[in-house]
């Protein structure tokens, strides 16, 4: 029997949720099937509804005093009618869960194996003794062969850790294991990998698909990622402001989508459009940037001593030119980061030099640290947690010219304002918005505004569009291009997105274990790869089947 021949697992029909306050729906007359064996994916930017849905079908929304309406039947019952008891019976059992993230879902202070085990019912191993040595012994190996199941390396091991001991990707991999405890029928899985670099996203994308097979149950699966949807789903459900703009086969859709707003979604997938900013940057080669703005030579970076030493950065050497983007990929824990912290003076590295227009800028002291903070901004991956959230938006973009005593009270405003207005926010500027009242693309906003402040030669930017969803990252990728034409400022971009790379950047140097396995143009490096690991990175990236190639 196919797919579509297949009796609806979970039906959801005229499903209508209002938010208290809320003028009007948040989400609006939405309708789809999941049949056993089928992933049926949610699409759809940032507030337009998917993990809403999520909630309305595993009844997370009444402590906020949601109404919702409409039919949710799971099987020959409809969810939203059964008592909070019947339900707590399905919840964990019949109906799985996988949240997004993993730190705010597993307790930090009780072992991965007690977690696990209290969803298996047996709470005798968190501490009990009311049952003999041998059934705890026998439970105990549920709860490892549980982790087996989910292809964790040393199970035994893993059951006694605490999450604080674990990689995301291996988190991850916990929260699905505590999801399929119970035997589900249904699993919901909320964006279970935004977080995650292409290698671990794809073997956790890869571990749910076999459980899928294994299990035959269904996968409902929210995500802003199109060519992750595309290749791991059945059926996709494209949503905009809660309502259901395109419905069916996940080709058929993804190839040919009957709405504007799916093609716009379509449009702004960096893996699809990897030329589209070829012409920017044909016309910033009218700037002078022969010369390198930013160039590290041999840095070497190890945290700890003896047995316990890691070597973080290995001999790292490259070069940026001026007015281009040079970008540092690789897996997490490949040194990244810990690169543009020595180059922003925040590590000091065991050796090796960092050179700003062909200046060594190693800082001494508190003046010359000064100086390099003017020519050297950084953007975090989270502008929430880099901003602070008491102060306006004016007042951030202006307050690294207040520290270096730059201007007036009068010329510091005005020059906020101007910078607010070149990323796309004058219509804020003056109005006392604090970082909690603009969305994520616009906090990032307000990140690269205040990080021009100073009028900076190098902009590094870490992972600045990792958390936006496909078209945010499109609008501040498409202000980054327009911000080096017009400024001619140099970036070196870190991140674990291959599609966004080689769209972006005009060099790259790919990182594994500290060290760099291959350098170069980024056309070059990620079209026709060199070495094996930056062969399975770019593998490793989602793409649509009969509509385009992986970068």
């Amino acid at each position: 029997m196919s797919l579509g021949e297949r009796p609806a697992l979970l039906s959801v029909d005229g499903l209508t949720v209002t938010y208290p306050g809320g003028a009007s729906p948040t989400v609006s007359e939405v309708a789809f099937e999941v049949a056993a064996g089928e992933t049926v994916t949610l699409i759809g930017q940032s507030g337009s509804g998917k993990s809403t849905i999520a909630n309305a079908v595993l009844r997370l929304l009444s402590h906020v005093g949601a109404r919702v309406g409409g039919t949710v039947r799971f099987g020959d019952r409809d969810l939203l009618r059964l008592s909070d008891r019947e339900f707590r019976g399905l919840r964990g059992h019949e109906l799985g869960y996988v949240p997004q993230d993993p730190s705010h879902s597993l307790n930090p202070v009780r072992t991965i194996g007690a977690q696990l085990a209290e969803s298996l019912g047996h709470r005798e191993l968190l501490g009990s003794v009311l049952a003999g040595h041998r059934q705890r012994a026998a439970r105990h190996e549920q709860v490892v062969e549980l982790l087996r199941r989910v292809h964790l390396p040393h199970p035994e091991v893993v059951a006694r850790n605490y999450p604080h001991e674990l990689s995301g990707g291996m988190l991850q991999r916990v929260l699905i294991a505590n999801a399929i405890a119970g035997d589900p029928a249904l699993i919901v899985a909320d964006e279970p990998t935004s977080a995650l670099d292409v290698t671990v996203q794809q073997s956790i994308l890869e571990l749910l698909d076999s459980l899928k097979r294994d299990l035959d149950v269904g996968l409902l699966l929210i995500t802003h990622d199109l060519a992750l949807a595309a290749q791991r789903s059945d059926t996709v459900v494209v949503l905009d402001a809660g309502r259901v703009r395109d419905h069916g086969p996940a080709a058929s859709v993804l190839r040919n989508p009957q709405s504007e707003f799916a093609a716009r979604l379509l449009a702004d997938i960096p893996a699809l459009a990897p030329g589209k900013y070829a012409d920017a940057k044909r016309r910033a080669e009218t700037h002078e940037h022969r010369a390198s703005a930013l160039e590290v030579r041999g840095l070497v970076k190890t945290f700890g001593r003896g047995g316990s030493a890691i070597n973080a950065v290995r001999d790292v050497s490259f070069a940026v030119p001026r007015a281009t983007t040079h970008a540092l990929v690789g897996e997490s824990g490949s040194g990244k980061s810990t690169i543009g912290r020595i180059i922003m003076n925040l590590e000091r590295p065991d050796s090796g030099q960092v050179y700003l227009d062909g200046a060594e800028v190693t800082a001494t002291g508190r003046r010359e640290l000064k100086q390099l903070r003017r020519n050297l901004q950084l953007v975090y991956q989270n502008p929430f947690t880099s901003l602070d959230p008491a102060r306006s938006i004016d007042y951030l973009v202006a307050e690294p010219l207040l520290r270096h005593r730059i201007g007036t009270r009068i010329e510091r405003a005005e020059r906020a304002r101007e910078l607010l207005e070149l990323v796309g926010l004058g219509a804020k500027s003056a109005s006392g918005l604090t970082p909690a009242r603009l969305s994520g693309g616009q906090r990032q906003r307000v990140a690269i505004a205040r990080a021009l402040a100073l009028e900076p030669r190098v902009l590094i930017l870490d992972e600045p569009t990792s958390a936006l969803d496909v078209t945010v990252q499109a609008q501040i990728l498409d202000l980054l291009v327009e911000l080096q034409q017009r400024l001619g400022v140099s970036y070196l971009f870190i991140s674990h997105d291959l599609g966004v790379v080689r769209q972006f950047a005009d060099t790259v140097s790919v990182i594994r274990r500290g060290r760099i396995v291959e350098t170069g143009s980024a056309v070059d490096i990620l079209e026709h790869p060199e070495d094996d690991y930056t062969r399975r990175l770019v593998a490793s990236v989602p793409w649509f089947p009969g509509v385009s190639e992986a970068v």
